[in-house]
């Protein structure tokens, strides 16, 4: 009988290069792991932060809210808005809640807790707010929308009328305003009339100023452009009582020192003040 002879040609690959090439694959495999968990996702590790922070307890935080914006341009980055978060109840004392301390048995009542204060902060925000709708309904103060400077600090909330080159909020060396920028006073009336907040009004001048009457320097037509300003709140419902207090500082605090001479630095400027107004004399609570 003959012999079957074995067929001639390729017989696949052989045993080991078909280990090699899973050896590869489980390495590439293996390194593409190995970077995407170096790659890590910022939005979920704040995620799980925060479960872990609440199943573990937490403590005072002070968080920043509140953009405060003109026409869309950011003028201050953030309000300050600081809130007292829940605490939990020290296991080791008493269940009696005593609110001003952080422990709550009598032997751990040591440490005063202090309280949040955030409502003169969402005052000023809703003010603002309001102040930014109420000029949104006025189409022509676009072009000086750049003009209105809104900024809160520690003394209230700071509203600035500010000159730009080229756009005067007044008329030149005059204590009267351009009817665009009465406009635009008049609409912050109904506004400010609301808060119960004390206004004070500073008027401020550019160094250098040259006017034909010596006798009327900086500080008479500073004066009068900020008691011009009170005048028509007034005209348009800010109570009389309201008005804290209504100075002229002519160029002595320019909004920008390195140059004293910039068109800017020639203002108004109307603070909400962070206070309440003082009671009446013979006022009984």
């Amino acid at each position: 009988m003959a012999k079957k002879q074995k067929p001639q040609g390729g017989g696949g690959a052989p045993d080991w290069l078909v280990t090699f090439a899973d050896l590869m694959s489980l390495l590439v495999c293996f390194f593409v792991l190995i970077i995407s968990f170096s790659i890590q996702d910022k939005e979920k590790l704040q995620v799980v932060a925060g479960s872990m922070r609440e199943a573990f307890g937490v403590k005072d935080t002070s968080r920043k809210t509140g953009i405060i914006e003109v026409e869309g341009i950011p003028i201050r980055d953030y309000m300050k808005d600081i809130s007292q978060v829940e605490q939990e109840m020290d296991s080791d004392f008493s269940q009696v809640r005593h609110e001003q301390r952080r422990k709550q048995g009598p032997e751990a009542n040591t440490h005063d807790t202090l309280e949040a204060d955030i409502e003169k902060p969402r005052q000023f925000a809703t003010a603002a707010a309001s102040l930014r709708q109420a000029w949104q309904e006025m189409p022509e103060i676009t072009e000086i929308s750049s003009n209105i400077i809104l900024e809160e600090s520690e003394d209230g909330l700071n509203i600035m009328l500010v000159d730009q080159d080229g756009r005067s909020m007044f008329r030149e060396g005059s204590k009267y305003p351009y009817e665009t920028t009465r406009r635009l006073i008049a609409k912050m009336a109904p506004v400010l009339s609301q808060m119960p907040n004390r206004i004070e009004i500073t008027g401020h001048t550019t160094a250098g100023r040259q006017s034909i009457d010596p006798s009327y320097t900086g500080w008479e037509l500073s004066s009068e452009r900020a008691n011009v300003a009170r005048q028509i709140l007034s005209e348009y419902g800010v109570p009389d009582n309201q008005f804290y207090s209504v100075v002229g500082k002519a160029d002595t605090e320019p909004l920008f020192p390195n140059d004293p001479y910039l068109a800017a630095n020639r203002r108004i400027g109307i603070l909400l003040k962070a206070e309440e107004p003082p009671l009446p004399a013979g006022h009984k609570l």
